[in-house]
């Protein structure tokens, strides 16, 4: 009787602990903060925490001291469902917290905190500190994230004394369809709910977060008297905003369209040798807790603008193109290399050139980012892709878990290179790194095949299908069948 009271207790506490993430005071503009959720498996306990108050924004130092507490005792093996948006409104809305559970989208995630004997929730996270997440789980485990997916997870076989830190990026939906949005987060519910149970079937203890790059939705900022003034009047003003932020929008893709600048070109002689083109270039450093951004792109592009090219070099089998600044984040050399080469592959019959590494090179100090894995194109055309990070579905990795790259965050919008069979001063046909096949083309062709297929057979059956050339007559003799030959 003492257990199961014991049991009771706990199953409570856990609902009360989700209920009260579902029904926290709003205090703070949901337009600067994500929630948090962190629990462990099975009977494994945490430390004690004191939740912050109502209404406080958890910022990168104190998230930080919350997660080192969690894992100087919790399992080492991290999982880390990273959504690209969520707000608390997600909860509110979507997770049945006004008794109607039949709505509920979050029955695994819900399940996991009533199964767990201690959790942690931060109802208010400040996106920035959320985005550091990786980084500074990454610090604390001495170990490189590994992005991954329901199916490769099964595949990998996790031992409860080397630590993990397990990434996976689970999508929100664009746009104000709110059936859409619930139904993508009813799926990555789904995902968290296989994850966990594959967790559970390899018999090793972890410890799951679940949070978000970017909040979800967008408050508008009222005054009291507005607040205090009926719905009606709140309606009016929110669609106010968005009337004003689709106008700002708008100008800003007019803006952007103008603004549009040569390449960066590098020439060895006469001839055009490497060409670079991006809409921004940032670099950021890691320094207390907190990002330091810089935007290369002014000190790069545009007209008027004469970027310092020193130490760039290319032949017939590598390539070099150094950008060299001045005063960048406190450093008073700083260089932004791109490293390229290229080979013959006999398995394809041609040649391919990659990005064999970015480096930044500052103050006597190295960071090398590896892109050879991700970022390649026919030697003869270039390479195009619309994101270039370390950080948000990276094509780029830090060489090593020691290497300085770990403390910095490059981020390339709109990217494209080119270092080898440069002519006219133009690039050539771009290669993306976006497929053209896509998940849902490959589902088309193969249930077009399948299809295809099963008519093949239904008609190749009924072609063998053959009548009998002899029928029995009841008026005549039977047909007597010889029972040998």
């Amino acid at each position: 009787m003492a257990a199961g009271a014991l049991q009771r207790r706990r199953i409570t506490a856990a609902v009360a602990v989700f209920l009260a993430l579902l029904n926290v005071l709003k205090l703070a503009s949901c337009d600067e903060q994500v929630p948090l959720l962190l629990w462990t498996s099975g009977s494994i306990s945490l430390p004690a925490q004191a939740p912050p108050t109502a209404g406080h924004i958890v910022g990168q130092q104190q998230l930080a001291s919350y997660l080192e507490k969690a894992l100087d005792v919790g399992p080492h093996n991290v999982v880390l469902f990273l959504q690209d948006k969520m707000s608390i409104e997600d909860f509110t809305m979507y997770g049945g917290a006004f008794g109607n559970k039949q709505d509920n989208v979050f029955p695994n995630l819900e399940g996991a905190l009533m199964s767990s004997s201690s959790s942690l929730v931060l109802p208010a996270v400040s996106w920035p500190a959320s985005n550091a997440v990786i980084g500074q789980l990454q610090d604390q485990l001495d170990t490189s994230p590994l992005y991954m997916d329901p199916e490769t997870l099964s595949q990998l076989r996790l031992n409860a004394s080397s630590p993990a830190l397990l990434v996976f990026r689970l999508p929100y939906g664009i746009g104000a369809d709110l059936l859409s949005a619930k139904e993508i987060l009813s799926g990555n519910d789904e995902v968290i709910g296989q994850v966990l149970n594959i967790m559970k079937s390899q018999s090793v203890p972890y410890t799951a977060i679940y949070t978000a790059l970017r909040p979800s939705r967008e408050a508008a900022s009222l005054s009291v008297e507005v607040g205090l003034g009926g719905g009606r009047s709140l309606l009016q003003v929110r669609g106010g905003h968005k009337e004003k932020g689709r106008e700002r929008e708008k100008q800003r893709r007019t803006q952007e369209r103008a603004e549009t600048y040569p390449p960066v070109e590098f020439k060895e002689g006469e001839n055009s040798c490497i060409l670079l083109w991006a809409k921004s270039l940032s670099v950021s450093i890691l320094r207390s807790g907190r990002w330091e951004e810089h935007d290369l792109t002014p000190s790069t592009f545009g007209e008027g603008v004469t970027p310092n090219l020193d130490g760039s070099s290319c032949d017939k089998t590598k390539a070099s193109l150094v950008l060299n600044y001045k005063n960048v984040l406190n450093h008073r050399s700083f260089k932004l290399i791109f490293a390229l080469s290229q080979q013959n592959y006999k398995v394809s019959a041609r040649r391919w050139f990659t990005l064999d590494a970015v480096e930044l090179e500052y103050d006597g100090t190295k960071a090398t980012f590896n892109g050879s894995r991700n970022i390649y194109a026919p030697a003869e055309y270039s390479y195009r892709c619309e994101s270039v990070t370390n950080f948000q579905w990276p094509l780029l990795m830090p060489r090593t878990s020691k290497d300085p790259a770990n403390q910095w965050r490059v981020s390339f919008e709109d990217f494209q290179i080119q270092g080898f069979n440069v002519s006219g001063g133009e690039f050539s046909y771009a290669s993306d790194c976006a497929g053209f096949f896509s998940p849902g083309i490959w589902m088309g062709l193969i249930t077009s095949l399948l299809m295809v297929l099963v008519l093949t057979y239904g008609l190749h059956m009924i072609m063998q299908l053959r009548t009998m050339d002899r029928f029995d007559d009841p008026k005549g003799p039977a047909i007597s069948v010889p029972q040998t030959e």
